[in-house]
């Protein structure tokens, strides 16, 4: 339905679902389902229980485009800021700190919080790509055939890397690639590389890290998001 529905009649307070029933002439069921997919709003801000109780003198309306299907799992890439654990970091997800980048404007619903899982974990010093997702085929790959999906990497180092070094850390993280960027800055990229490897591996060459920064995970990179910014995944983007 693409027009906009109102009532403002009836005689006592009501659930939800129960109004917007009336309003679409539909089943209750899918009433909820407009209702959970955030289509329906109570006095001008949108509303996600079925079982809120409405009075009669609220506007309740059914907004344009609003479908009744049933609201599909959602995959969320975060840039997360170095020094917050993973659980701080899913509490900063909110509509504050959206980035949408002209990915067709998902709207964000308080249901996308829920369930999320972390499947890209990170050490807490550290900075970059993490994903949560409520897919569990998402989820499926990420976690559990992640040893097969690349992540790259920059490391800012301590001291400097001479030759020796960095042959030491190439023998290390092989099959991994490492190239040295900059004086003090290695580009690490492979499979495999699991939480806190990559501190371990430096700091036993004698090259103590002072910042990790996950660039990519898989063909999906950071790109232009700002630290402590996310966004959904977009239906058509693979890792």
């Amino acid at each position: 339905m693409t027009e906009q529905n109102s009532i403002n009649g009836g005689d006592a307070a009501v659930r939800l679902a129960k109004r917007v029933a009336e309003i679409a002439a539909c089943s209750r069921a899918d009433a909820e389902r407009y209702i959970a997919g955030g289509w329906v709003s109570v006095d001008g801000a949108v509303a996600e229980d079925p079982a809120l109780r409405v009075t009669p003198v609220q506007d309740i309306v059914l907004l344009p485009g609003a479908t009744a299907e049933e609201p599909l799992p959602v995959t969320i890439l975060l840039h997360k800021p170095a020094g917050i654990g993973t659980t701080d970091a899913l509490a900063t997800i909110g509509p504050d700190n959206l980035v949408q980048e002209g990915r067709g404007g998902q709207r964000f619903l308080k249901r996308h919080l829920h369930k999320l899982t972390l499947a890209t974990p990170l050490e807490t010093m550290a900075s970059g790509l993490l994903v949560f997702s409520q897919d569990w085929r998402m989820l499926r790959k990420l976690v559990e055939d992640g040893e097969r999906i690349e992540h790259e990497y920059v490391v800012e180092l301590a001291s400097q890397i001479d030759a020796d070094g960095l042959a030491k850390l190439v023998k290390a993280f092989a099959p991994a690639k490492v190239s040295r960027q900059s004086e003090a800055r290695l580009r690490i990229a492979g499979k495999g590389i699991r939480t806190g490897r990559i501190e371990v591996i430096c700091n036993g060459a004698g090259l103590p890290v002072t910042a990790i920064r996950r660039l990519r995970v898989g063909r999906l990179s950071l790109s232009s998001l700002p630290v402590g910014s996310w966004r959904y995944l977009g239906e058509f983007e693979r890792f």
